[in-house]
């Protein structure tokens, strides 16, 4: 009986330190994960380099199913050297996947992306056909 309780003690407390998702989540989803360590998928609608701004941040807006800029890739200055291009040439119109920390900063989800390898592109950028 006691073999059964302890094998019961240690799969819950392994549970505890299982991630909290499994795959990858969407924009809109990121928020209900603040804190996690979590992948986030979506497309790039907005991509610019704050030069002037404190820490010179490199932000990417991506963009869920249902609406427009609702999840924030933060890329440092101090970290912008780390690229082969500049971030916001590299990865605009494109669709992404970003690893990290999710955070809240002024109501919208972020994660701060410290190294090339937490970004993967998936695809080319899309072109607008002429209407």
């Amino acid at each position: 009986m006691n073999k059964i309780i302890t094998a019961a003690v240690i799969f819950a407390l392994l549970g505890l330190f299982a991630p909290a998702h499994a795959g990858t989540i969407t924009p809109e989803e990121a928020a209900k994960f603040t804190g996690s360590q979590e992948t986030v998928c979506g497309k790039v609608v907005r991509a610019f380099y704050a030069a002037k701004a404190k820490g010179q941040p490199t932000l990417l807006n991506l963009a869920g199913v249902s609406s427009d800029r609702v999840f924030t890739v933060v890329i440092w200055g101090e970290d912008r050297n780390k690229f082969e291009k500049p971030p916001e040439s590299l990865y605009s119109g494109k669709k992404v996947c970003v690893t990290g920390r999710i955070k809240v900063y002024r109501g919208r989800p972020e994660i701060i992306v410290r190294d090339p390898s937490q970004i993967e592109a998936r695809g080319v950028p899309e072109v607008e056909t002429p209407k």
